[in-house]
């Protein structure tokens, strides 16, 4: 009776609830199809479901809504009002209808399903969408309110509806110098020793190293 109240009360006052390193605040539904790596913070209003996994340190906006089979890197960071679906009504098909009301369901087994793969340190801006079969690279950056309905280039900054590139973040030896640095993958004190390379401004520079 008392975890009853407990989860009552929490909901209520919007207290936030840390479990496992997982910061969880508000009103969260579907949080059993989450796999989390820990880091994570998830607040009020996210819907998730499906096959989920959010990487370490990924945090999330409030109204995110993830469903399908989604697969999140390190180190990111969602907007506001974030929405990914991988799963799309049917297009070539008599009806795109696929509620119960028509066919008691049967249609929604012609819907097509995909899987969307997000790399680390992407942002993802206030109400940007992302649907079908997709892949975002690491170190990209969708713009507020886009739509994303192709493949993202690693460090690139993508805006519109449909999304389109808009320019690379850095040149081509630095993609392939943060590429091989991976420093999402380095533990707390080997960031330490690196942390000066975070402070630097790439622009206009041919090397992280300069």
């Amino acid at each position: 009776m008392k975890k009853i109240l407990k989860k009552i009360l929490k909901k209520i006052l919007n207290i936030n609830e840390t479990n496992d390193d997982i910061v969880i605040s508000g009103d969260i539904k579907g949080l059993q199809n989450v796999q989390f790596e820990g880091k994570n913070a998830v607040p009020d209003r996210c819907n998730f479901s499906g096959n989920i996994m959010i990487g370490y340190a990924t945090t999330l906006g409030y109204y995110n809504f993830l469903h399908g089979d989604i697969l999140i890197g390190k180190y990111c960071q969602f907007g506001t009002g974030v929405a990914i679906y991988t799963k799309n009504h049917p297009t070539n098909y008599l009806s795109t209808y696929i509620n119960k009301n028509l066919f008691n369901g049967e249609l929604k087994k012609l819907r097509s399903e995909g899987k969307i793969i997000i790399g680390h340190d992407v942002w993802i801006g206030h109400n940007a969408l992302i649907i079908g079969n997709v892949t975002i690279g690491n170190g990209a950056i969708i713009a507020a309110g886009a739509v994303v309905t192709k493949n993202v280039l690693p460090y690139s900054i993508v805006a519109g509806v449909p999304a389109k590139e808009i320019k690379k973040r850095f040149s081509d030896a630095i993609i392939k110098e943060i590429e091989t640095l991976r420093w999402w993958d380095k533990s707390e004190v080997e960031l330490e020793e690196i942390k000066p390379l975070f402070f630097k401004n790439y622009q206009n520079k041919n090397s992280m190293y300069e």
